[in-house]
């Protein structure tokens, strides 16, 4: 027989580096889930990708006990390694802060086409290059669909 859902959880919370301390601990707490047994669980199937922000969905079940996914990192997180930048500009259509190549749209939409709301690896990284600039990144050349 199936477990019933009492909630969801997200959180973003960095690879390999899961603890009790906020935002973890209260989240997780106010469920009454286990936390280190998450963090030592998070932990131990983060260890590759140490340091990166991971979105992770917790499925909280009614005898308190937990699944949970852990989803590739975000467009902007990766658009800012791919441009080299520590933030994006305060004013994105004014100040721009940064350029990204089409190829590297093409990665990161790769990367994350199994978490975006899309079909097709075009509309991908239609949806990587608006987030590229609402940052205040420049995406350099022609789209691959316009040659």
């Amino acid at each position: 027989m199936a477990k019933e859902i009492s909630g969801y959880v997200k959180l973003q919370v960095k690879g390999g580096q899961a603890n009790p301390a906020p935002p973890i601990g209260p989240a997780l707490g106010s469920k009454g889930l286990n936390i280190m047994e998450f963090c030592k669980q998070f932990n131990a199937r983060t260890q590759d990708k140490m340091g990166k922000v991971l979105p992770v969905l917790i499925t909280v079940f009614n005898d308190k006990t937990f699944e949970f996914v852990i989803k590739t990192p975000p467009a902007a997180v990766q658009l800012l390694e791919a441009a080299k930048i520590t933030s994006g500009s305060k004013e994105p259509n004014r100040n721009k802060v940064g350029k990204v190549s089409w190829d590297q749209v093409a990665a990161i939409a790769t990367d994350k086409m199994s978490d975006l709301n899309c079909f097709t690896s075009e509309s991908a990284m239609k949806m990587v290059a608006g987030t590229a600039r609402s940052m205040g990144l420049t995406v350099d050349g022609t789209a691959p669909w316009d040659k």
